[in-house]
């Protein structure tokens, strides 16, 4: 076929860095240009063999297995755009780990129309990286602290500290209306759901899971309250949902929120949902040691209750 390059056999000997991933997302990694369903086309059919037998989208690649990727078809001149470059504030990075400041507006990895996130981008930067992995997600309007790793085993451990609940994650979020002072512990069932015009979406169901923040009263700014909330789980739009059930919605939020505000808002410069990742602590799995991390709150948020403190 006319403009197509024709990639011979590869074999590929899995290392440390590997172990543990399933199959299907090696291939999608290591077969850059190659369609997805062609990926699983040759899954299904037999021709990727791992240690010259048969395996399943699903297997879980081991230290040691040797791959057989057959001969594949390119693009030779339609190859995919290269993301945008980014400078995306980095707060800690050592050999496993990487601590970066997202900007609201960002998403974190491409799909849903999004061509590329924080985790293509930083890839793209970082051609040398044998491994890079988002360790948790936010939304795309969410701005602050977030963890990719740089191993395998990091990702594994840090997996397992978010599972367990030996991270302490909090955020500030500025809410509409008068929140009481002290600590509240919200816990209600989350379900998800798609709308009719087929976005993602969350509500409080008996018959959702169970989810759990605490939220406290940090700062009175005229008729809104800056609140911290602390995660003691990681639900799809948890804060977010939980707040707009209690009757606070979330400054800015454009799913659960006040829509007539937002747009009164957005005229007067606040175009953004008022939500921000402030604080990570865990201990880090490589030195044992207690890590703290903390994004500071982005200037056009400390501007806008500098302002909403002014006209009170």
């Amino acid at each position: 076929m006319k403009g197509l390059s024709k990639v011979s056999v590869k074999l590929v000997n899995i290392g440390s860095e590997t172990s543990g991933q399933r199959v299907d997302n090696f291939l999608l990694r290591e077969c850059k240009g190659v369609p997805k369903s062609h990926i699983y086309r040759i899954l299904r059919s037999g021709e990727v063999r791992v240690n010259s037998g048969r395996v399943d989208a699903t297997y879980r690649l081991q230290e040691g297995d040797r791959v057989r990727i057959p001969p594949l078809r390119l693009g030779a001149k339609t190859a995919a755009p290269k993301p945008p470059k980014i400078d995306l504030p980095l707060l800690y990075e050592d050999e496993g780990l990487i601590a970066a400041n997202k900007p609201a507006g960002l998403a974190v990895h491409g799909g849903s129309g999004i061509s590329h996130g924080v985790i293509e981008q930083l890839r793209a930067a970082r051609p040398q990286a044998k491994f890079l992995e988002l360790v948790h997600r936010l939304d795309r309007d969410t701005s602050g602290l977030l963890l990719l790793a740089k191993k395998r085993s990091v990702l594994i451990a840090m997996h397992e500290l978010i599972r367990t609940g030996q991270m302490d994650k909090r955020y500030l979020v500025l809410v509409q209306g008068q929140w009481p002072a002290g600590k509240q512990d919200v816990k209600l069932k989350l379900q998800r759901y798609v709308t009719g015009a087929g976005e993602r979406r969350v509500s409080v169901d008996d018959a959702g899971r169970e989810s759990h923040t605490v939220f406290e009263l940090k700062r009175a700014c005229g008729g809104y309250s800056l609140l911290q909330a602390q995660l003691k789980t990681g639900r799809t739009h948890q804060i977010r949902v939980h707040l707009a059930h209690l009757g606070f919605p979330i400054v800015g939020d454009d799913k659960y929120g006040d829509f007539e505000l937002n747009k009164r808002l957005a005229k007067q410069g606040m175009k953004r949902m008022f939500l921000h990742a402030w604080k990570l602590a865990f201990v880090h799995p490589g030195s044992g040691e207690r890590l703290k991390l903390e994004a500071p709150l982005p200037p056009e948020l400390e501007k806008f209750m500098l302002a909403q403190e002014r006209a009170h």
